[in-house]
């Protein structure tokens, strides 16, 4: 079984940068699609952006394109989402997944198999 250990969350400014990471433990993600989702309070949980480890294809949510971007860190066997031009509606509890969707439900929770236990991401000045 796959566990995700997530990192990189924080306190920034509107207009800042922050850097999440997650790594797998128990397991690698050769042949997975890793995925960013995010959860405001009293609101669902939300795709962000996914990555295929495979083939670097990559799939963003369109509140993020633009400014987030998602990439594999092949030395640390990891997944990063470098997110820049943060706003306060960014604000919201990141959690890492891992899954083998097809196109039609990368953007779905349930195509997703296993999960980190979320970092906070908070945008305030």
């Amino acid at each position: 079984q796959v566990q995700l250990v997530e990192s990189g969350g924080g306190l920034v400014q509107p207009g800042g940068s922050l850097r999440l990471s997650c790594a797998a433990s128990g397991g690698t993600f050769s042949d997975y699609a890793v995925a960013w989702f995010r959860q405001a309070p009293e609101n669902e949980r939300v795709f962000v952006a996914a990555i295929r480890w495979a083939n670097g294809a990559t799939y963003y949510a369109d509140s993020v394109k633009g400014r987030f971007s998602i990439s594999r860190d092949r030395a640390n066997s990891a997944v990063v989402l470098q997110m820049n031009g943060l706003k306060a509606e960014d604000t919201a509890v990141y959690y890492c997944a891992v899954g083998r969707p097809i196109v039609s439900t990368m953007w779905t929770a349930g195509a997703y198999y296993y999960w980190g236990q979320g970092t906070q991401v908070t945008v305030s000045s």
